[in-house]
C-alpha cells in the first residue's frame, strides 16, 4: 500500500477514516543466527611474515604490468587474470595507464586474426570504459555474411567472444548474433570437453557471464579456474589467493560489527515483523564496493539499507493502523529530535535509531570535513518516504 503525505491522512490535518489494520507476516527466521559475531575477535590484519610476502608478490605483480617487453595482447591477458582474480583494486592507476596505451595502438591490434586476442581486447577495454567498435569482428564473418565454420573447433576464443558479447550496446547487431553463435557452439561443444579443464569455465560462463556477476564471487570461482591453466602465473596465483583470505577476514569482521548493531536495534524484541536480513543486506552492499578503502562506504551502506529494508516491512508487514504509519511518515519528513508522543513505543524505538545512526554518519563526515553530504543523504530517505 502507498503512503503518502496527503492531508486527508495526516493527523495533524483531520480525522483519519478507520481502516482495518495490517495483517503481521510471520517470516522464516535467519538461518545465520549470531553465527558471524565470533568474528569480532578475527585480526584483521595478516601476521608480520605474510603481510611481508603479500608485499613482495605485489611488487612483483606491479613490474609485470608495467613492463615494457611485453606484447599488447600479453598485457591484455594479465591485466584480464590480475581484474579477474579479484586483485586489479590495487593497481588501478597502472592497469589505466596500461590500458589507454594500448587503446591509443587498438587499430593495430585489431588487425589480429586470432579470435581470442580480438575478443579479449575488446572487453577489457570496453569494460574499461574505452569507446571500441564493435566493427572489429566483421573479420569473423565469411562472405554470406555468417560467422566462420572455423572458428567452431576454437573453444577458447568462442568463450572469449561469448564473455565480449556482455558487453554490447543498442543496435550492435553483430553482437547479438555472436551471443547466438557461441552460446550455441559452446554448448555443442561441452560433450567433447569432459577431460579439459576449460569445460568447468564454459559451465560457468553460460550460467554466469563475467559482466553480470559479482565481482567477490567471481574472483572465487575464477581463482579455481586458473589455479588449473597450466599456463597460468603462480606469483599472481599466490598474491589472489593471500589477498582474497586477507579481504574476506575483514569482511567476517565486518559482518560482526553490522549483527552487533542490528543486535541493538532489538529487531527480534521490538520490531518482529522485520526480516532478520543481515547477511542478505551486507552481501548486497559488497556488490557496490568491496574494497577496504571503501570501508566507511560500506559501513554507512550497510546501515542505511538495514533501516530502508525494516521500514518497507513496517509498511507492508506489520500489524500498525493506517493512522499510525501516517505519524510515522509525518514524523519522518520533520525529522525532528525526538519522536512525536502518539507513535507507539516500538515506532518510538526506530525512529530515534534512525536518528542516532545519522548522527554517528553526521559525526564521521564532519571529521572529514564533509557533513554537508549527510544532508543529501537524509533528503534521499525523505523521497524515499514519500514515494
Amino acid at each position: 500500500m502507498e503512503i503518502n503525505s496527503s492531508p486527508t491522512l495526516s493527523l495533524t490535518h483531520g480525522k483519519v477514516p478507520e481502516v482495518t489494520p495490517h495483517r503481521s507476516a510471520n517470516f522464516h527466521p535467519s538461518v545465520w543466527g549470531d553465527y558471524f559475531l565470533a568474528y569480532a575477535s578475527v585480526a584483521m590484519e595478516p601476521d608480520v611474515k605474510t603481510e611481508q610476502r603479500i608485499e613482495q608478490l605485489k611488487e612483483k605483480v606491479r613490474e609485470m604490468i608495467v613492463a615494457s617487453n611485453d606484447k599488447p595482447s600479453q598485457k591484455l591477458s594479465l591485466i584480464d587474470a590480475i581484474q579477474r582474480l579479484g586483485v586489479g583494486y590495487h593497481f588501478e592507476t597502472e592497469i589505466e595507464t596500461t590500458l589507454r596505451h594500448i587503446y591509443e595502438t587498438y587499430h593495430e591490434m585489431a588487425n589480429d586474426e586470432d579470435l581470442y586476442t580480438v575478443a579479449l581486447s575488446f572487453r577489457v577495454l570496453r569494460q574499461q570504459g574505452h569507446l571500441v567498435s564493435c566493427g572489429v569482428f566483421n573479420k569473423l564473418k565469411d562472405n554470406e555474411g555468417k560467422f566462420k565454420e572455423s572458428l567452431i573447433g576454437d573453444v577458447r576464443g568462442l568463450l572469449s567472444l561469448y564473455e565480449a558479447t556482455h558487453l554490447r550496446v543498442h543496435q550492435e547487431d553483430i553482437l547479438d548474433e555472436a551471443l547466438e553463435f557461441t552460446t550455441t557452439h559452446l554448448n555443442s561443444a561441452l560433450s567433447n570437453l569432459s577431460n579439459n579443464p576449460i569445460a568447468a569455465q564454459v559451465v560457468h560462463a553460460l550460467d554466469q557471464p563475467i559482466h553480470l556477476g559479482l565481482t567477490r564471487l567471481e574472483s572465487r570461482h575464477y581463482i579455481s579456474f586458473y589455479e588449473k591453466d597450466d599456463s597460468h602465473n603462480k606469483v599472481l596465483l599466490d598474491f589472489a589467493k593471500l589477498d582474497f583470505n586477507l579481504l574476506q577476514k575483514l569482511h567476517q569482521r565486518e559482518l560482526s560489527e553490522f549483527t552487533r548493531w542490528w543486535k541493538d536495534l532489538d529487531v527480534a524484541g521490538k520490531l518482529p515483523f522485520a526480516r532478520d536480513r543481515v547477511v542478505e543486506l551486507y552481501f548486497w552492499i559488497l556488490g557496490v564496493c568491496y574494497e577496504p578503502h571503501y570501508f566507511f562506504a560500506i559501513r554507512i551502506l550497510t546501515r542505511v539499507i538495514g533501516l530502508l529494508s525494516i521500514t518497507d516491512d513496517m509498511y507492508d508487514a506489520s500489524d500498525a493502523t493506517i493512522e499510525e504509519l501516517v505519524l510515522f511518515h509525518d514524523a519522518i519528513q520533520r525529522w525532528e529530535v525526538s519522536a512525536p508522543d502518539q507513535l507507539p513505543d516500538y515506532m518510538k524505538h526506530f525512529y530515534q535509531k534512525i536518528l542516532d545512526t545519522y548522527n554517528m554518519i553526521d559525526d564521521e563526515m564532519a571529521k572529514q570535513g564533509r557533513s554537508y553530504l549527510v544532508e543529501y543523504a537524509k533528503s534521499a530517505v525523505l523521497h524515499l518516504e514519500q514515494t
